[in-house]
């Protein structure tokens, strides 16, 4: 008799019939601890455990995209396997691919015929002949012509009443691959005009037309029969497909066997990475940063980590938590002074990430505007109108010596402003996510722009033996950027 038998349940699950003891064993190889779980209220009141649990015990059902975790379980304890579920494994070359795109496709970016590059060849032809997975490509490597190709071939591939959705996390990020499609085939019969329909906050989620571009907030709590008209769906910066909003929007999908998510990072934890590839598919490395600046596709980046010291005043600081130390430091004028002179003393354009915005992003807006009246000075934040942020990002690319002040939840992910030259943390982060994709706002490569520099602040607030939260973060920092091979190196500052 078979130990397991796999069968696929739709297009988001698959069953896995088996000995009650050889479930259990599932049940635990696919349960994890949630980083961080023993500070959520959940937790704390005794509601949840920590835990989460992939394989459902009582339904015996696993996310499809899993089945080579499965494979390999039982493997690795010679079990014996029936697998009724059929993945495509295609015979697609990049050749073809490349052939595809430029005599059929025949992609514009700003009136400039588009050659694509090796990596963005190499993930268009895997998720053609795998149709399931998550391509892993950094910021600036194009991921929005590698969906863009995508979904120009499987137009033409899937039933002519089904659609294609493409889900990303911010409005921003709607008009901005809306417009990037508009430019792609701008030379070509395909209008994207007349064949994509945009959705966010107020805007008809009903249309006739085949691609949908839509955040997720928009769309996930319509009714499962919403979602029976996709033939396939694409994932935009799927690193923040963890909520379980997002993930209750991807199993109604329930008829949608193509599905193909892009990111530039996963945040490193095991549970993280297994939930998305579970509901798109396995990861597949494009490329890395590093190989994007070496081959010259990149900006090349220098860090100076600015360590900044302070007076006496810190022996108020010790021992408070983690909130109270970040109010004091955003709220402290002498760091704030500092902020806003390295605002003017850098030349060409600066981004200054921020966090909060009532308490730090507003005040530091007003004061770099009093103190440099001669420059252009711009805020973005989640208040901000999306037609409004998609405005100040095209006067940004278009200006040489401009400061825009921006949440990192609007600016940290995805938004592509090209002429960036320098960026500043004004508030510390550890997540890898944030710090990564913060980063590639200013990689992009124009004409005039090879080099960018990041101005990452940190506070040592240490006194005695005690050292202070985001100290520690600093450290988690640098881990990061030896990790990812970039430059850098420590500057002290007393205040």
């Amino acid at each position: 008799m078979t130990d397991l038998q796999i069968h696929e349940v739709d297009s988001v699950h698959m069953k896995i019939e088996s000995e009650k003891g050889i479930a259990r064993e599932l049940s635990d190889f696919f349960t994890f601890s949630v980083p961080n779980y023993q500070y959520t209220p959940a937790y704390k009141n005794k509601l949840w455990d920590g835990q989460i649990r992939l394989f459902n015990l009582h339904t015996r059902t696993l996310y499809g995209g899993l089945l080579d975790y499965v494979l390999s379980f039982a493997k690795d304890r010679n079990y014996t396997v029936s697998n009724l579920v059929k993945r495509p494994n295609g015979t697609i070359t990049k050749d073809m691919v490349e052939k595809y795109i430029n005599d059929y496709l025949k992609p514009y970016c700003v009136d400039k015929p588009i050659k694509p590059h090796e990596h963005q060849l190499n993930a268009v032809t895997h998720a053609l002949n795998k149709q399931r997975c998550l391509l892993l490509s950094p910021t600036g490597s194009g991921k929005s012509f590698i969906i863009y190709s995508l979904i120009r071939y499987y137009l033409d591939k899937i039933p002519k009443d089904k659609k294609i959705l493409i889900v990303v996390p911010t409005t921003n990020l709607v008009a901005q691959l809306y417009d990037d499609f508009n430019d792609y085939s701008s030379k070509s019969s395909w209008n994207a005009k007349k064949e994509c329909h945009t959705i966010y906050a107020g805007k008809n989620k009903e249309t006739d037309r085949r691609v949908v571009i839509t955040t997720w907030q928009s769309v996930y709590k319509l009714h499962t029969n919403h979602f029976q008209q996709y033939g396939a769906v694409f994932g935009d910066e799927c690193h923040l497909f963890k909520a379980k909003s997002l993930t209750s929007l991807m199993t109604k999908l329930t008829e949608c066997p193509i599905r193909v998510g892009t990111t530039g990072t996963l945040d490193g934890t095991q549970t993280h990475k297994l939930v998305i590839e579970g509901l798109f598919g396995k990861v597949f490395k494009a490329t890395t940063t590093k190989e994007l600046m070496d081959k010259n596709l990149l900006s090349k980046l220098d860090i100076d980590r600015i360590v900044l010291k302070y007076g006496d005043e810190i022996e108020e600081t010790k021992r408070i938590t983690y909130q109270e130390e970040i109010k004091w430091l955003i709220t402290n004028q002498k760091r704030n002074d500092f902020l806003i002179k390295l605002c003017g003393n850098l030349d060409s354009n600066v981004l200054l990430l921020y966090n909060y915005v009532e308490l730090h992003g507003k005040p530091l807006y007003e004061m770099i505007k009093k103190s440099y009246p001669k420059r252009k000075v711009f805020m973005i934040y989640g208040g901000t109108d999306v037609d409004q942020r998609e405005k100040i990002r095209k006067i940004v690319d278009r200006q040489k010596n401009a400061i825009l002040v921006a949440s990192y939840g609007t600016c940290s992910t995805g938004i592509n402003i090209k002429n960036i030259h320098n960026i500043i943390f004004a508030s510390p982060s550890k997540s890898v996510v944030r710090v990564l994709q913060s980063i590639g706002r200013g990689l992009r490569r124009t004409e005039d722009k090879n080099n960018v520099k990041l101005y990452d602040i940190s506070d040592d607030l240490r006194y005695r033996k005690y050292t202070n939260h985001t100290y520690k973060h600093m450290d988690e920092r640098i881990k990061i950027y030896n990790r990812e091979k970039f430059n850098h190196n420590a500057i002290t500052i007393r205040l």
